[in-house]
Parts: C-alpha cells; sequence; structure tokens
C-alpha cells in the first residue's frame, strides 16, 4: 500500500506501474434506497398485523413517496413484504420478522449496486484489471459484511410499537 489519507485509501500493488492505483472512500456504505428499504421494514415490523401506507411511512421519516414506493415494490417481489391497495390496505410483512435475515433484505435491495465499479457484470470503467488485488480483499469484506448481518433478523431491529421516527426539519 503506497498511502493512506483520512478522505480514502491510496494503494499500489506494483510502485513501478503509476496507473495502478485505486481511490476509495475510509468506510462502506449502503446506499439511500437500502437504508430507507430497512427503516420502512423496522416500522412495518414494529405492528406485523397492520398495514402500512407508503405516504405514511414517507411521511413519518421524511422521505419521498415516490422513492419509497420502489422501495415497497422491490420488497415486495422480493417476498419480504406483501402490499395490498384500498382502504386497510398497504405494506406487510411476508412472513414472520424473525424468519427475516437483515444480510437478505440488504442483497435484495443493493442488487444491482455493487460495492466498487469493478463488481459490475462488465467490470465498469476499472483500469486496474490484471494488476489489482484489491477486489479479492473487498469481495471478502463484503461478504463478511453481509454474512455479520445475516445473523440478525428483523425483530432484532424492529421499532417499539408505538414509537415513532423524531420530527423531521
Amino acid at each position: 500500500m503506497a498511502s493512506l489519507m483520512r478522505s480514502g485509501v491510496a494503494l499500489s500493488d506494483n510502485p513501478g506501474n503509476k496507473h495502478c492505483k485505486y481511490l476509495f472512500e475510509d468506510r462502506m456504505r449502503l446506499t439511500s434506497f437500502t437504508d430507507f428499504g430497512l427503516r420502512a421494514l423496522m416500522r412495518i415490523a414494529s405492528d406485523p398485523a397492520r398495514g402500512f401506507s407508503t405516504a405514511e411511512l414517507a411521511a413519518e421519516f421524511g422521505l419521498s413517496r415516490h422513492h419509497l414506493t420502489k422501495i415497497i415494490q422491490r420488497l415486495s417481489q422480493g417476498g419480504i413484504v406483501t402490499t395490498r391497495r384500498g382502504g386497510g390496505g398497504g405494506a406487510t410483512l411476508a412472513r414472520p420478522a424473525q424468519d427475516i435475515r437483515l444480510g437478505a433484505v440488504v442483497r435484495l435491495l443493493e442488487e444491482g449496486q455493487p460495492l466498487v465499479e469493478c463488481f459490475a457484470p462488465d467490470g465498469g470503467g476499472c483500469t486496474l484489471t490484471g494488476c489489482c488485488r484489491l477486489k479479492a480483499r473487498l469481495r471478502h469484506a463484503e461478504s463478511a459484511f453481509l454474512d455479520d448481518l445475516d445473523r440478525s433478523t428483523l425483530a432484532d431491529i424492529a421499532l417499539a410499537p408505538g414509537l415513532t421516527a423524531a420530527p423531521q426539519p
């Protein structure tokens, strides 16, 4: 490793090759899509018998209703929630919260969002192919991250019944 910086890490597997460098942030991040999906699920799990509308969830968490609708659709397609239109409708858990692993939720919501560009199916625009030893380490870190999340369920993080999010500014 050539140098470590506060804002990121510069790596060089071959100090003689000045093109063999890669910069990335020093922390793992989930997309807002996943963050908002987890928040919605925490609320839905707080009262599993009740249907939650996207308008209600969006207002509680200060989110775009349109964006949240896409998230709920993905959760529904992935078998995490079921949805019903009309009065008394909304999103409910498709199975008990203790049967929904957090790693599975994150995998579903992060699908198509590679951790780094070179994880994309086409390899992205990475110029390090053939000289980078970072990719394997990042795959291992991503796997460990998801494996750790698989040790927890939605029941472990469900909001307490009746608890609401802090008002949004």
